[in-house]
């Protein structure tokens, strides 16, 4: 079973926050149910800005402890790569994040 590392913020250059789960959709749905991570509600952080596919759990285990690690400038150079404008990337009307539609 593969997982999702993923970015959230509070806005564009706002606090960063890096998870890891199997099951984005319901993960991000918790977070913006106030259900997330304590770190999440404190900041209001429910802007889903970044998504990466990793084909094992070990494997996105092992990227999202590496992007902790990264310097700020990295994470948000990593964002602006791939979502310069810092789009919320999911979308709650329909459940669907983008990455996941670019999947099927």
């Amino acid at each position: 079973m593969g997982g999702w590392v993923y970015i959230l913020t509070n806005r564009r250059c706002g606090v960063i926050y890096i998870g890891v789960t199997a099951n984005l959709v319901a993960r991000i749905a918790q977070h913006r149910a106030g259900q997330g991570s304590a770190f999440c509600r404190r900041y209001g952080l429910t802007r889903l800005v970044l998504a990466e596919w990793h084909e094992t759990m070990i494997e996105a285990i092992a990227r999202e402890k590496a992007m902790k690690a990264w310097k700020r400038a990295w994470k948000i150079e990593r964002i602006e790569k791939d979502n310069p404008q810092w789009h919320d990337l999911f979308d709650s009307s329909s459940g669907l994040c983008r990455s996941q539609l670019s999947l099927g």
